[in-house]
């Protein structure tokens, strides 16, 4: 047994702890899945980064598709809400990012071009 003494709210209690054995840690748990980047970024078009750390939760559009400009391409969930990304141009869209995975601030979610 081992004899501690801690102060809560300026007093002071001993206290003693018993060693029970070795236990084996607890398994950590397995980290989330990064978004995964489908193509290089292209060095030509406008990137559409994300705004904020979140989850992919769906992709609205096909990879390759027309979009116009302020026409919702993704949406990406963060604190239990849903967010749509949408297109800052017209152009073709590539995108960065697969269904499922998780992205930080500014990551590139696709590129339109």
């Amino acid at each position: 047994m081992r004899n501690f003494i801690i102060t809560v709210d300026g007093k002071q209690y001993e206290v003693g702890v018993e060693e029970v054995g070795a236990e084996a840690p607890a398994p950590s748990p397995a980290p989330a899945p990064k978004a995964k980047i489908s193509a290089p970024v292209p060095a030509n078009g406008t990137k559409v980064l994300s705004p904020f750390p979140g989850l992919i939760k769906n992709l609205l559009v096909a990879d390759g598709a027309s979009v116009k400009k302020d026409q919702p391409i993704l949406v990406l969930e963060a604190m239990k809400m849903d967010n749509d990304i949408t297109a800052p141009c017209d152009g073709k869209v590539t995108f960065q990012v697969t269904k499922g995975g998780n992205v930080e601030s500014d990551a590139v979610l696709a590129v339109i071009s």
